[in-house]
């Protein structure tokens, strides 16, 4: 079977003879060529806002190591910064957003957005001129949550103070964000599936931040109204959650957002995942990525026992998290050798 059926098998619910596997932030830093592009190109959103760098960043990874899927280069702020939010990158720090003004919040700069679009033309023009037609193409966006925590704290942040006081002081001025997030996420991903992307996955980064009743409503209704959104234009298109931190209430996620598999972080128990959460739907996940980044016997072992726990019905092998920037190239090598002899 080709390996993009083997992806795009694995998410609609059919299991496959070997196990399709791709790596969250598997384009980055720790491959030399990025850096090497980097020093080029200059700062994280400049690469990520020019569609030929962005394309031939997602092609890295796959270039030397075969994923059975690519995910574009891009990152999950790009929408505050085309609702008209000041957005930058500053090295060794991470993103720093400009104050927020939700009166001020504008679809009109949503063409910034255009770039992205591009990017993913053209990765789908080099998979299939490179020999990669069998490697599918993921789209991606943070959800409503996540991408609010950034907007309102300036940038990232440990307990989400400003936040969560938000949410629980002024739920109605937090609901209306929240709002203007679901509405532009959802038109963001489709306008991803219309230049090329054949699954989406949603990146909840901070949903462990909440307690049970706000997760509900900050994290489970937010995503199941983009879900409702996306499919009502493309209803086969496969959509991968990723609430990261969620604990147990990963099952109430994947009950009721409506998405089509379900990615775990290194957190979750994969025993637990094979029988609470696999009859629901296909998993993706989970390694350690600082198991990752030691490598060696650990890596072996904790590579084995996820497929072992896993492999019995349709799963996606992948990180609990991104891959670390000092990561050794070899260790990443090793895990796909691992993998591909499962």
């Amino acid at each position: 079977m080709p390996t993009q059926q083997k992806f795009l098998e694995t998410l609609a619910g059919h299991k496959t003879e070997k196990i399709p596997f791709w790596f969250m932030r598997q384009a980055g830093r720790y491959l030399p060529e990025y850096r090497t592009l980097r020093a080029q190109k200059g700062g994280f959103l400049e690469m990520a806002m020019d569609p030929s760098a962005a394309c031939e960043i997602t092609m890295q990874p796959i270039r030397r190591f075969g994923m059975d899927a690519a995910i574009i280069f891009s990152d999950i702020l790009v929408i505050p910064m085309a609702l008209g939010q000041d957005l930058r990158f500053e090295t060794g720090e991470g993103p720093k957003l400009g104050a927020l003004d939700i009166n001020a919040l504008s679809y009109s700069s949503f063409s910034r957005l255009d770039p992205v679009y591009e990017a993913l033309e053209k990765t789908r023009t080099a998979l299939k001129t490179e020999g990669f037609e069998q490697t599918a193409l993921i789209g991606f966006a943070g959800a409503p949550w996540t991408v609010a925590t950034y907007m309102v704290e300036g940038g990232s942040s440990k307990d989400f103070h400003k936040t969560r006081l938000m949410a629980y002081q002024d739920p109605q001025a937090f609901a209306d964000l929240i709002d203007i997030l679901i509405e532009s996420t959802a038109a963001y991903l489709i306008n991803q599936i219309k230049a090329g992307a054949q699954a989406l996955q949603i990146f909840d980064s901070w949903a462990g931040a909440l307690d049970a009743q706000s997760f509900n409503r900050w994290v489970i209704q937010p995503t199941c109204k983009i879900v409702e959104l996306i499919r009502a234009e493309y209803p086969h298109v496969p959509i991968i959650g990723f609430p990261k931190g969620a604990g147990y209430n990963a099952l109430k996620y994947a009950q009721n957002t409506g998405i089509t598999a379900l990615g775990l972080d290194a957190q979750i128990p994969t025993d637990w995942a094979a029988r609470a959460l696999q009859p629901l739907m296909p998993v993706q996940g989970n390694l350690d990525p600082f198991i990752l980044l030691a490598g060696g016997d650990a890596l072996v072992m904790a590579t084995e026992r996820i497929i072992n726990d896993l492999k019995d019905t349709p799963f996606i092998f992948n990180l609990g998290h991104g891959i670390h920037k000092d990561t050794p190239v070899e260790h990443v090598e090793q895990l796909v050798k691992i993998i591909r002899e499962s």
